[in-house]
């Protein structure tokens, strides 16, 4: 059960220390307290965590200073979209915000090669308008003898460039707990000229401990790919570990599904299930078209099946998009022929306004439906 608070009740508020004192004499019941930070107010939420299926709802919703009580019947408990919780999604960070309702494109290189081709990337992203990028630093590999990554040694430059063209957001997979202090020294070095949202990759999805870390600060918002072998529940159950923690700020990611019945793409393209997941969860929903494809093949219509997939999931409502692009593909270190080109960069993103305008028109015929047929 979750106790929402109204805007102005506070920590340090008499009446807050009084609801918390009446609530702690629930028997078998434990409190955990989270505040929501936004830009003009903070908003505080008190979760009963045991065997709430005797609590009154009516008599805590009468109580002072709360707003309303949402009962959890699914099994995320605080990421989840439970049947009377109507609350609004997302959160805002560095200035962009996330939500069910948004839409962001992070382009860029899978991997940082070299400080000439990110800043092309860069100064192509500003061009366009775009404030968001994907930038890969560490990058874990099936072969041991392929590259990894330049790793830290590349986060001060690409963070300086980031500054220089305005880019606020890098996506930037993880894979150790070590790699954190590393972002966060360079972004502390460089004068935090940008923004950080720390991305775990299919093969972490299950690493709890790794999500456990990561779920336990709450300076940068966590990205949380889908594992590539395991089902949408585990994966969820994967994004909850992140949120238990304290981190609520998680977008979940889907990249594709590894079995061979998705050829002759690289992975088998999971992307219906965008309404899924923003049906079961207050989540952003990011799609990566890149992995999910991994060519650059075109059908006999000229257009590329990356473009395709992408426009399937925006037009199902997807928030976020992780596509691949570098400057020079055949020199890039990782995933080279799957990267689209610069010159394609405003051709994809008019692709992608097209399917979102019609994602928003069919959610407006929808909700005219919906409101003359409700039952």
């Amino acid at each position: 059960m979750i106790v929402v608070l109204k805007p102005h009740i506070t920590r340090d508020s008499a009446v807050f220390q009084e609801l918390m004192a009446f609530l702690s004499q629930k028997p078998g019941i434990t409190l955990r307290v989270h505040e929501e930070v936004g830009a003009i107010m903070t908003l505080t939420e008190v979760y009963l965590i045991g065997d709430t299926s005797a609590l009154d709802k009516h008599e805590i919703e009468t109580l002072p200073g709360v707003e309303r009580v949402v009962r959890i019947e699914e099994e995320y408990r605080i990421l989840g979209r439970h049947h009377d919780d109507k609350r609004p999604t997302g959160f805002a960070y560095n200035g962009v915000q996330f939500a069910q309702d948004t839409l962001h494109v992070f382009a860029g290189l899978c991997a940082v090669d070299t400080p000439q081709h990110v800043e092309e990337m860069m100064k192509a992203l500003a061009a366009h308008g775009q404030v968001c990028t994907r930038m890969g630093a560490y990058k874990p590999r099936t072969n041991p003898y392929s590259f990894q990554g330049h790793g830290a040694s590349c986060l001060p430059w690409v963070f300086d460039l980031a500054g220089k063209y305005g880019i606020r957001v890098i996506a930037m997979e993880i894979t150790h707990d070590s790699h954190l202090d590393e972002i966060r020294e360079a972004l502390e070095k460089t004068g935090s000229p940008t923004g950080v949202m720390l991305q775990i990759g299919t093969r972490n999805t299950q690493n709890f401990e790794l999500l456990k870390i990561v779920g336990r600060q709450h300076q940068f918002p966590v990205l949380l790919k889908r594992g590539f072998g395991i089902t949408l529940e585990e994966s969820l159950n994967a994004a909850e570990y992140i949120a238990s923690e304290g981190n609520r700020n998680v977008i979940f990611g889907l990249r594709g599904m590894k079995t061979n019945m998705g050829d002759p793409h690289r992975n088998f393209v999971d992307f219906a299930h965008v309404p899924v997941v923003k049906r079961l969860t207050r989540m952003p929903v990011c799609i990566d078209p890149s992995h999910s494809v991994g060519s650059r093949d075109r059908g006999p219509d000229g257009i590329l099946d990356i473009q395709q997939v992408t426009a399937q999931a925006v037009v199902a409502g997807a928030n976020m998009v992780l596509v691949d692009f570098h400057p020079h593909p055949q020199k890039a270190l990782v995933d080279g022929p799957q990267a689209l080109l610069l010159s394609e960069l405003r051709y994809f993103l008019d692709d992608i306004a097209i399917a979102r305008d019609a994602y928003i028109r069919r959610a407006a015929v929808a909700a005219d439906f919906l409101k003359h047929h409700a039952s």
